[in-house]
């Protein structure tokens, strides 16, 4: 699409330079930002020149970078390491995206992550596996799980000035066996619902929900619940919805078919 808008683009390549003049906006993939105008956008703010390293393997986790494409992270995947059990559903939650292959290659994990969309499928892996974004700021840097990052559908907690650096996935839950359900009312439609589910090594676990609720719901247990605990706070979560892809009430059903499968294949 022709964003008409848009009189300005320049690369970012230091921090200096994503100090935003009025109008501006970054740009990481731009599936989004070229998907539909933009009205009030008059620049573009390129990340790619950051020359952000995609992914990192630490002591302490995975660190994505907010430039790294979705296709990077799904091939990223296949080759994770071993003990990292968990990363067997970065491509299923990729495969949750309304988005073809094609689309991967060029679409962020961070821009998937600001937009912010109930059914971002890059929110919901992050949720899962209690990732934490790090976001720089004009007089500071914080770091904020990516459950709190997301406020609503289409809504972050990102102030003026802030930008995404990047989310980090934690070693200890990468290392838990964990599986991830979708439904959409079409076959190819937008999540109506996607629900995970972990055990971790200690034996806590923890279940969330997105899609099916405007911002993400997590739930934690001490133990691996038994299916009346896990169904009952299930449907005590608040935030399901309506609109025209489903009834609050069939999100809330689907959300706890869901949680109990996944319930029985972990326990």
């Amino acid at each position: 699409m022709d964003i008409t808008t848009v009189r300005s683009y320049r690369v970012a390549r230091t921090r200096g330079d994503l100090t935003l003049a009025p109008g501006e906006v970054v740009l990481a993939g731009g599936t989004w930002l070229m998907s539909e105008p933009q009205p009030g956008t008059t620049g573009f703010v390129d990340l790619a020149g950051m020359d952000w390293t995609p992914l990192e393997i630490e002591a302490r986790g995975l660190r994505i970078a907010a430039t790294c494409t979705i296709a990077r992270l799904v091939a990223f995947a296949r080759d994770a390491p071993a003990e990292w059990t968990a990363a067997t559903i970065i491509p299923d939650a990729a495969n949750a995206l309304l988005a073809s292959f094609k689309i991967w290659n060029t679409a962020t994990v961070g821009g998937n992550v600001c937009r912010a969309f109930a059914a971002g499928a890059m929110v919901s892996l992050c949720v899962a596996l209690d990732g934490v974004a790090e976001i720089w700021g004009p007089t500071g840097d914080r770091q904020l799980p990516v459950a709190e990052l997301v406020t609503g559908n289409g809504t972050t907690s990102l102030g003026a000035g802030e930008v995404l650096r990047g989310m980090r996935l934690p070693a200890h839950a990468l290392r838990s066996r964990a599986a991830l359900r979708k439904i959409a009312l079409a076959e190819h439609g937008r999540s109506g619902a996607v629900v995970t589910g972990r055990i971790d090594a200690d034996g806590t676990s923890v279940f969330t929900i997105t899609a099916a609720t405007w911002r993400p719901t997590v739930l934690r247990f001490d133990e691996v619940p038994d299916a009346a605990t896990l169904a009952a706070a299930v449907a005590e979560a608040p935030g399901y919805y309506t609109d025209p892809l489903g009834e609050a009430d069939w999100r809330r059903g689907v959300s706890g078919t869901l949680a109990e499968d996944i319930r029985r294949e972990l326990a």
